[in-house]
């Protein structure tokens, strides 16, 4: 019986693992995602604009990542085209807007960006949308 129980436990223990990432790193990404959503009209003239876009294109981009992917990252739906935006964002964030910032001001997206690759290559666990059985 306890052999049965160990090979059952490791899958459980990596889904649950990943659903915890992913909820961790989306819902944490709503607080940043949901100010700027809701200040869009304050912000949009004065945001950064780090790809020539024009700062409402780029504010616009930053709110699809930061607000509307991490949702479909809590509900695990289209996990692996989801945190495409978000590391995108995240590395434009540590290598254009904090790029001469001390590492502390790097550390939140730094983490973001990491949690965010694992969740690419792990994909979305089995505690998702995309992991429940049809």
């Amino acid at each position: 019986m306890k052999k049965g129980i160990d090979k059952m436990l490791p899958s459980l223990n990596i889904d649950l693992g990943i659903l915890l990432l992913r909820l961790q790193t989306g819902l944490l990404l709503l607080t940043h995602g949901y100010p700027k959503l809701m200040n869009f009209n304050e912000r949009m003239d004065r945001f950064s604009d780090p790809f020539g876009l024009g700062p409402t294109i780029s504010l616009a981009l930053v709110v699809f990542a930061e607000f509307f992917c991490s949702i479909l990252l809590v509900i695990g739906w289209k996990v692996r085209w989801a945190v495409i935006p978000i590391i995108i964002t995240m590395l434009t964030i540590i290598f254009y807007a904090h790029w001469d910032d001390p590492f502390g001001r790097k550390e939140l997206p730094i983490m973001y960006l990491m949690s965010c690759l694992a969740i690419f290559f792990m994909g979305p666990g089995r505690y998702s949308l995309d992991g429940r059985k049809a």
